[in-house]
């Protein structure tokens, strides 16, 4: 299958926006969210019944989704898994890369750099003014890679210092 997101190199991953109302996307997706989960820099258990049971539906439903899949010899090989923002203080559009996963035996082979080439396409495309995610401190393969494509630490201005991510779980939800 030939995207606009393909490379003519069969060694390097065809990365396409995921189409979740195909069965193969969904199924691709799916397994990469929850191979993701799984991984220790993530929640290190594998999606529950009830998350494998609701995640497509709920991302087909929710309207700023945006999905990116990378296929290495027909097989998905990693995601981004992302959703349209907005910034106010520029009155644009924004992409949040939400879930990024490489499979472990293909990290450091440009799988993630080609997935995040295609993140910044679409947003470069959508007229964003900026691409936001979140790492773990001490993820240092993947900050190596996000510092490598550019992206940094959040400081809107040097008097307030740098932006950290903060969260607060609702139990039961």
């Amino acid at each position: 299958m030939t995207t606009p997101f393909s490379k003519p190199d069969a060694s390097m991953p065809a990365v396409i926006e995921a189409n979740l109302s195909l069965p193969e996307h969904a199924a691709a997706v799916l397994a990469m969210l929850d191979a993701y989960s799984a991984d220790p820099m993530a929640d290190g258990h594998p999606l529950s019944a009830e998350a494998q049971a609701n995640l497509i539906a709920g991302l087909r439903a929710h309207p700023t989704t945006l999905v990116f899949i990378a296929f290495r010899d027909g097989e998905p090989v990693g995601i981004a898994t992302c959703f349209r923002g907005f910034s106010t203080f520029a009155a644009k559009p924004l992409i949040n890369v939400h879930d990024f996963y490489v499979v472990p035996s293909l990290r450091g082979c440009g799988i993630g750099r080609a997935l995040l080439a295609a993140v910044e396409r679409k947003a470069r495309e959508t007229g964003c003014c900026k691409l936001t995610l979140e790492v773990l401190e001490d993820n240092t393969p993947a900050r190596r890679l996000y510092e490598s494509c550019g992206f940094s630490q959040a400081q809107y201005s040097e008097a307030a210092g740098k932006a950290f991510f903060l969260w607060k779980p609702l139990p039961g939800k």
